[in-house]
């Protein structure tokens, strides 16, 4: 438990630093074009295109890559989500029935047209959230703990590793940094509401992972949801129907960027019609269902897709990006933005950034990238591809009239 409490706060605070180094790279990128004039109206900045403008095209074409891949994913575990969380108010269909139907909700994102209309989303996701993790650390208390509970934690570096990352990949999750910033109004302000916002999210994830874990103990390596040990009642279900609306909410935070791209690709980004704009993003929507279906293993693919795309995604290329901007004194001298009261040394800074991009690359990538992968491949061979229902609970015969 101590291990994982300290890797939340390590990764939480790594996480926070990679969200400032993008928000300066986004500030800095906008800053050198506005003094050539370029106007952003009807055009939202994206990630590919802040490395495009400060590094050139081979940079554009990694971040692109790395960034939509994470972004696909993250939209595919999103929905996987959502079907497992409703199977444990509802049990007579299955999850992959459950993926078919939230598929064709979640569909329905594509008529939103930027971030700036989640602004009140992004408020009640944030009492929802609230609520889930209150009711999970008060049920786990109030319920005790399970006869023959044992907290021998995990006995391989496979499963070790592949929790580790899972919590690289919580806090992990300002792949949309750029995107959102460009929907403030004081984009400048987004390091320090981010940072506030990693500090409250400790106030959420530490004490309902602790209650959890001394409630159900080793119960916990072989069931990913925490619905599924929590015994039911109207509170879990008004919490699984609140963390549903909250994953609608995080499925369109995610997709959205794609939909950029994919707009920019076809060259429909400027048009003003939302029923256009719908239409030409529902090919988006239609891969990241069908991976849904594919790959149901919720647990895994979020470790998966935390060693092998969160790694790079908002941890190295960040890091490595912001040391090579800012590599000539003339650049550090003209930045748009100044050092951090509390790191007022570039070469600080730049020791900072190189211990970000070794670690990630050999415990994040290396190690968890290795227990990961194992981990998936295991549960590919235990529940197959198109899993009818994953990790769910045996189901008795029907009790017959006599």
């Amino acid at each position: 438990m101590l291990s994982g409490i300290l890797l939340q706060i390590f990764y939480g605070m790594m996480g926070s630093w990679t969200a400032y180094l993008i928000s300066i790279l986004y500030v800095e990128y906008r800053s050198r074009k506005e003094k050539e004039n370029v106007s952003f109206k009807n055009h939202v900045i994206q990630w590919f295109e802040v490395l495009d403008g400060l590094l050139g095209p081979y940079w554009k074409a990694v971040g692109l890559a790395f960034n939509c891949t994470f972004l696909l994913f993250g939209s595919v575990i999103q929905l996987i989500a959502c079907a497992s969380n409703i199977y444990y108010i509802d049990d007579n269909l299955d999850k992959r029935t459950w993926t078919y139907i939230f598929g064709a909700c979640c569909a329905t994102t594509v008529f939103i047209p930027s971030f700036h209309n989640y602004r009140i989303w992004s408020f009640l996701g944030l009492g929802m959230t609230t609520y889930t993790a209150w009711y999970i650390t008060i049920a786990a208390l109030a319920n005790g703990q399970v006869e023959g509970v044992t907290h021998s934690g995990p006995k391989k570096l496979v499963l070790y590793f592949t929790g580790a990352t899972n919590i690289l990949y919580t806090f992990g999750g300002h792949a949309v940094t750029v995107e959102i910033m460009h929907a403030m109004w004081k984009p400048q302000k987004f390091k320090y509401i981010y940072l506030i916002a990693t500090l409250y999210v400790f106030t959420l994830t530490l004490p309902s992972s602790a209650a959890m874990y001394w409630a159900y103990g080793d119960q916990l390596l072989t069931h990913a949801n925490a619905f599924a040990l929590l015994p039911r009642n109207g509170w879990r279900d008004a919490a699984v129907i609140l963390m549903l609306i909250h994953q609608f909410i995080t499925f369109g935070f995610a997709c959205t960027p794609l939909y950029f791209v994919w707009e920019k690709v076809i060259g429909m980004h400027d048009t003003r019609s939302i029923f256009l704009r719908a239409l030409v993003r529902l090919p988006v929507v239609i891969p990241i269902w069908f991976l849904a279906i594919i790959f149901p293993f919720f647990g895994p693919i979020n470790s998966a897709v935390g060693a092998l795309l969160v790694s790079f995604t908002v941890y190295i290329i960040p890091s490595l990006a912001h040391m090579l901007t800012f590599r000539s004194s003339a650049a550090r001298q003209n930045a748009a933005e100044k050092l951090p009261f509390f790191l007022p040394s570039w070469t600080a800074v730049y020791v900072l950034n190189t211990f970000v991009v070794i670690w990630v690359l050999v415990v994040g990538f290396g190690f968890g990238g290795w227990a990961s992968v194992t981990n998936f491949i295991r549960q590919v061979d235990t529940f197959g591809l198109f899993a009818k229902c994953y990790q769910c609970p045996p189901r008795g015969p029907p009790s017959g009239k006599h």
